[in-house]
């Protein structure tokens, strides 16, 4: 690029990919952005954490940003970046509305990570015990506020080819607002993939996720009282290790080494523990997006047993690196034949490399994004013309939010 463009990106929190695939995801965005010659600000209204990005290492410009604050218009209108990115819909509410005044020419991006309307809805059904449906997400609040959000923005970038088709059809969004771009990966080196543990090198299953997540939250319990016992009766030795960052007192309390079931807390190196395992178990029972731990586990050339919601829109039409299912003997059972089988787990290596090379390789979107983005920054006026209740939402919510976050400062002042 001749010119030198100006991203910011708005975080919910400073980026962890130690921690999680958020993080994770958000560090390849930035990465993408960089190689394209953005020069990149990472704000923030979030307190400072131990595990997350050295901006500086980078080459990213770090800005502690203020909620309900005229500051940020300052700052905003100063700076006058090209493109903001928001980091989830809940900062697209606090920020974009100051955004869209301040610099109404600016492109307005939304990285939604998940679905958060569909995770929630999913979540709600699974603790009502029964089947989720389509018209759940029609009721939910969250689905209003995630939606109005969506249409508020010039470019959603969606991570599953499920939610695509679901905002689509479910919503009626333009598809010109969406974007499909999921985890964007290096291609592994031969060497790297030689020199992986051997079957006979690795030990043990193991379940790795942010515990700050409710999902892997009820997966872990969910494999502690129902699917852990059932492959304990038919390998009484078995050992299941469980990584995850932020562990609460209710997740280390699992902790039963005399079970083989044993809480690690926070892996210092995730893939190392990852290639060091010889079976992954991902029991998921709600969720959305796709995940990390599983793509994770794939890069690692490890195999694993998961959910429809764990798997879903992973694959495509390939097949998967272990086995689906949401039975649990079956499950229990198709670990520990995945876990003994040495000529079936190996071939589900090679299924996990696979999937890792026909749909996640970063060389497959970014010359398509760029120009995508580019093309819609260009011609911005039309393309939000064709964007009527964008434009009729973004009025409203300038209006209400606007006095409503005022209100808010001057509170703060006086108390």
């Amino acid at each position: 690029m001749s010119t030198k463009r100006h991203l910011l990106i708005i975080g919910f929190v400073w980026p962890e990919p130690n921690s999680s695939a958020a993080g994770g995801r958000m560090l390849q965005l930035i990465l993408l952005f960089k190689e394209q010659g953005f020069s990149i600000t990472f704000a923030s209204p979030a307190l400072d954490s131990e595990y997350m990005i050295d901006f500086e290492s980078i080459g990213v410009a770090k800005k502690s940003i203020t909620l309900n604050c005229s500051s940020f218009d300052i700052f905003i209108k100063e700076f006058n970046p090209d493109i903001v990115l928001f980091d989830r819909f809940m900062i697209e509410e606090q920020f974009g509305w100051r955004v869209a005044e301040n610099c109404p020419d600016t492109l307005r991006l939304l990285d939604t990570e998940d679905l958060h309307s569909l995770r929630l809805a999913r979540q709600k059904a699974f603790k009502e015990n029964r089947q989720f449906e389509t018209n759940d997400l029609l009721v939910e609040d969250v689905s209003k506020r995630e939606i109005a959000s969506i249409l508020r923005c010039d470019i959603s970038f969606i991570i599953s080819e499920f939610e695509i088709e679901l905002l689509e059809t479910v919503f009626k969004i333009d598809k010109t607002l969406l974007y499909y771009l999921p985890f964007l990966l290096e291609p592994t080196p031969v060497s790297t993939i030689q020199n992986l543990p051997s079957f006979e090198e690795r030990n043990n299953f193991i379940f790795i996720g942010n515990f700050l997540h409710e999902p892997n939250l009820n997966g872990v319990q969910y494999l502690k009282e129902t699917i852990w016992p059932l492959i304990r009766k038919q390998m009484p030795k078995a050992v299941l290790q469980i990584y995850g960052a932020y562990p609460s007192q209710k997740v280390l309390q699992l902790h039963q080494p005399k079970q083989g079931f044993h809480i690690m807390g926070r892996a210092n190196d995730a893939q190392e523990v990852v290639r060091n395992a010889r079976v992954v178990l991902a029991s998921l029972r709600f969720g959305a997006g796709i995940k990390g731990k599983l793509v994770e586990a794939m890069q690692c050339g490890t195999p694993s047993v998961t959910t429809t919601i764990g798997a879903e829109s992973m694959c495509g039409d390939l097949p998967w690196n272990g086995f689906i299912t949401d039975e649990p003997q079956l499950f229990a059972d198709k670990a520990v034949e995945l876990y003994q089988d040495k000529i079936l787990w190996i071939k589900a290596q090679e299924k996990g490399f696979k999937i890792i090379e026909n749909r996640y390789l970063k060389s497959f979107f970014e010359n398509d994004f760029v120009e995508y983005i580019l093309k819609k920054q260009t011609h911005l006026k039309q393309h939000r013309l064709h964007n009527f209740m964008g434009t009729l939402l973004q009025h409203h919510t300038l209006t209400s939010k606007k006095y409503m976050s005022k209100w808010i400062e001057e509170k703060n002042k006086k108390s």
